[in-house]
């Protein structure tokens, strides 16, 4: 028997802005695939259900005026979402998990974002938590090397949490040891985490360019832009705690002075006229800890801005 390695949203849940519906990998036909990857690696056992989990369908259900979003000229893109061009964008479901083997998750998520990444797909991966990136970029293997941009408020170096190394606090790391990654720029950084001086030392010994949210503020996006490789191929991981809580309180680690929406949006377009992004991914938005749709709604932007910014491009022509 074949396990399937993707379902549907749950009800009351739809696909991500009504896009079609595509479960199965191997025939995808698609510019654009959303995936969800709900579940991380617990660090302790109340941690084995989080409500980072619930960030896929709740990004999904989204704020009210979202189907007008297809149909409405956006101004964050100066036109329409697709451009009026024939892009093909599809909802691939969450990624099924297995009771007994919580690394059996990671297993399915690496397998299905492969499959779509082979079809050449730009892959939206949404989480969950930050450990999620983490099968995704083993699935990004190729010859040519890929800068890693981050945004988050924390570094996610840590080699292991209770004898745990894949989890949201390791995606860095792991990401540094895989030979297809190369530059590391990681954006945002401020108040405190799990990180420990040893890490922070690790991570500059690396080459990692560590631009902290004051250092960004003063400098500017733009000045941060110009420190990104040229070229690509790129893949960018953001952590919804990068982003200032003002606007994405929803989130387990708010710290104040991160992104506000002008430089999140800032950095999206101009990474994606620098080179290819192969994909992104939105992680560690906390449902029950929103506010008035604060955080859906700036999610729902961002993943719009991506997938404009993405089109208009020429990704896809």
């Amino acid at each position: 028997m074949t396990t399937a390695l993707t379902q549907a949203p749950r009800v009351p849940s739809r696909t991500l802005l009504d896009f079609p519906l595509a479960l199965d990998l191997d025939q995808l036909d698609a510019d654009i695939a959303i995936l969800g990857v709900p579940y991380g690696l617990p660090y302790r056992p109340h941690e084995m259900a989080n409500d980072q989990s619930l960030a896929p369908d709740a990004i999904r259900q989204g704020p009210s005026y979202v189907p007008y979003t297809l149909t409405s000229y956006d101004w964050d893109l100066g036109g329409y979402l697709l451009d009026g061009r024939d892009i093909k964008v599809v909802d691939c479901g969450n990624v099924t998990a297995d009771l007994n083997d919580h690394q059996e998750h990671y297993r399915r998520a690496e397998t299905a974002a492969r499959k779509i990444l082979a079809s050449g797909a730009t892959l939206i991966t949404l989480g969950g938590d930050h450990g999620i990136p983490i099968p995704v970029m083993r699935a990004l293997e190729r010859d040519e090397t890929i800068t890693l941009v981050h945004v988050d408020a924390h570094i996610d170096w840590r080699d292991d949490v209770n004898g745990v190394g894949e989890g949201y606090s390791s995606p860095i790391r792991r990401a540094s040891e895989m030979d297809w990654f190369g530059p590391i720029v990681q954006i945002g950084i401020r108040a405190t985490g799990s990180a420990r001086k040893e890490e922070v030392n690790d991570a500059r010994e690396y080459g990692a360019d560590i631009i902290t949210a004051y250092e960004m503020h003063e400098i500017g996006m733009l000045a941060v832009l110009d420190r990104i490789p040229d070229g690509g191929p790129y893949y960018l991981t953001i952590d919804a705690d990068g982003l200032d809580p003002t606007i994405m309180p929803g989130v387990m680690a708010q710290a104040p002075g991160g992104l506000d929406w002008v430089q999140t949006r800032q950095l999206i377009h101009g990474l994606t006229k620098k080179g290819r992004v192969l994909g992104m991914d939105l992680v560690e938005i906390a449902p029950s800890y929103d506010h008035g749709h604060i955080t859906i709604t700036h999610a729902e932007r961002l993943i719009c801005n991506f997938i404009g910014a993405c089109v208009r491009a020429g990704y896809y022509d």
